[in-house]
C-alpha cells in the first residue's frame, strides 16, 4: 500500500515523517509465514448522547437490532479515521471524536471472525447537530436517542454489555479493557 493511501487523523506531514522515518519495511525471517498469519476484524464506533445523556443508538436496514454509530476499520485506515468516516457516511454529520473509551474482544461467531471493537467518546449532540443527522438511507433505517437501560431489549446481549462498558469508562474517564462486553477478573 502507498503512502498517500494511508487514512489517518492526525497531521498528515506529521505522519508521512514518522511514516519515512520508519525504515524499509521489515523482510520476512521466514517467507510467506505474513500471509499465514492470523488476522482479525477491528470497528470503531461513538458513544455519542444527546444532553439528557440518552445514548444515539442507529437501526440498520440489514439486522434486527440497534447498533452505535461506527463500523468496520478498512485495510490501511486508523481506527480514528474510520469512526470519522463512518459517521459521516452514516449520519452525514461531522463529529470531534474524543477519546477512547473501550477496547473490546469479540470472539468468532458463525461467519464472522473474532474481532476488536473499539468506541469512542462522541460527545454531546446540541439540537442544531441532532437536527443536522441524516441517515444514510442504503444502511439505515433511522436513529434513536435511549437510556441504556431502555435500549438493552433492541441490543445484541453483547452490545448492551459493550455499551454499559463505555458508558462506565465516560464516566470513571478511564479507557476499558473488555472480553465479550465483559471486563476481565482484575
Amino acid at each position: 500500500m502507498t503512502k498517500s493511501k494511508l487514512h489517518h487523523c492526525g497531521d498528515p506531514v506529521l505522519f508521512q515523517h514518522d511514516f519515512r522515518d520508519e525504515g524499509e519495511p521489515e523482510v520476512e525471517f521466514n517467507p510467506g509465514i505474513a500471509g499465514r498469519l492470523p488476522r482479525k476484524n477491528t470497528a470503531a464506533g461513538v458513544l455519542a448522547r444527546d444532553e439528557r445523556d440518552r445514548i444515539l443508538f442507529v437501526c440498520p436496514t440489514y439486522k434486527p437490532f440497534l447498533e452505535i454509530p461506527g463500523g468496520l476499520i478498512e485495510d490501511d485506515e486508523s481506527p480514528l479515521a474510520a469512526c470519522h468516516r463512518e459517521i459521516r457516511e452514516e449520519l452525514g454529520i461531522e463529529l470531534a471524536v474524543g477519546r477512547l473509551l473501550l477496547i473490546d474482544w469479540m470472539p468468532a461467531h458463525g461467519a464472522w471472525r473474532d474481532s476488536l471493537q473499539l468506541i469512542f467518546d462522541g460527545g454531546v449532540l446540541s439540537r442544531d447537530r441532532i437536527d443536522a443527522i441524516r441517515p444514510a438511507e442504503n444502511e439505515l433505517s433511522r436513529c434513536e436517542f435511549h437510556r441504556l437501560d431502555v435500549a438493552t431489549s433492541r441490543l445484541k446481549p453483547s452490545m448492551a454489555r459493550r455499551v454499559s462498558l463505555a458508558h462506565r469508562a465516560l464516566l470513571d474517564g478511564e479507557t476499558v479493557y473488555g472480553e465479550f462486553g465483559r471486563r476481565p477478573p482484575a
